[in-house]
């Protein structure tokens, strides 16, 4: 089990929301966190940490210029994702990224574009990106959430689905969207669910805050799932040391 940063920009500022609650009206979005440090403050302390493999996740548009500066604070370090297409990936592969990754440009209209997972694949190759299924329960089952979460496709997560995707990508990432942002813990049944069935890298994002939760994930995945921390972080204002999150998943703080 590794530890992956996260750098979540909103407005061109690093901050922890609860990713449910963003949309176009930005009264309405919930933040845990608006740090007074820009992107590559954390950026450079990642790669001071050694934990590559990191995502930038832009929230909303105005967010491209702060992305860019993450990304050439560590070249090769971080993934980035937010409003990814064709058109836009290979800009920010150049900036620094290692890796780009999708939701929405290839879930359209809550269905799986397949013509627009083949062109994204052949502007940066499988090697190069990452699928975002942030899943959502229905009816007993995780379905990907599409349109900042508030459209559920038709895109079920089981096994054959994964095996038809994983030959496109080269990692998953997988946020827990009834949980993300609200330091509630794992969502248990879900981590389960992707640990029986992922056969690529794959990182879970939603919930975790406590060191004990890093435990629980550890048993239910037996260390194949990754996983992310946000707004429980101390760094990001809430109360579990980045140390400890070190420690814990096996890196020791320079």
């Amino acid at each position: 089990m590794k530890f992956r940063p996260c750098i979540d920009l909103h407005q061109g500022k690093v901050k922890q929301i609860v990713g449910s609650t963003l949309s176009t009206d930005t009264a309405d979005v919930i933040e845990n966190f608006v740090s007074e440090h820009d992107p590559a403050h954390y950026a450079k302390m990642f790669q001071r940490d050694g934990l590559p493999g990191g995502h930038v996740i832009m929230l909303g548009p105005g967010n491209e210029e702060a992305a860019a500066q993450a990304l050439q604070a560590y070249p090769g370090g971080l993934h980035v994702g937010g409003g990814i297409t064709a058109d836009n990936a290979a800009y920010y592969l150049e900036k620094g990224a290692s890796h780009v990754i999708v939701t929405s440009y290839i879930f359209r209209d809550g269905r799986l574009s397949v013509q627009h997972l083949d062109k994204i694949v052949s502007e940066v190759g499988t090697d190069r990106l990452v699928i975002d299924l942030s899943c959502k329960a229905h009816d007993g089952k995780w379905f990907v959430a599409t349109n900042q979460w508030k459209t559920i496709s038709d895109f079920e997560v089981d096994e054959t689905n994964l095996r038809f995707l994983e030959a496109y990508c080269s990692e998953f990432l997988i946020h827990a969207v009834d949980v993300e942002g609200k330091r509630a813990g794992i969502q248990e049944s879900l981590v389960r669910h992707l640990a029986q069935l992922v056969t690529i890298p794959t990182t879970y994002a939603g919930g975790a805050r406590s060191i004990d939760d890093l435990q629980i994930f550890r048993r239910l995945t037996g260390g194949k799932l990754d996983i992310t921390i946000g707004s429980a972080l101390d760094i990001f204002g809430g109360s579990l040391p980045y140390e400890e999150v070190l420690a814990e998943c096996g890196k020791a703080v320079n």
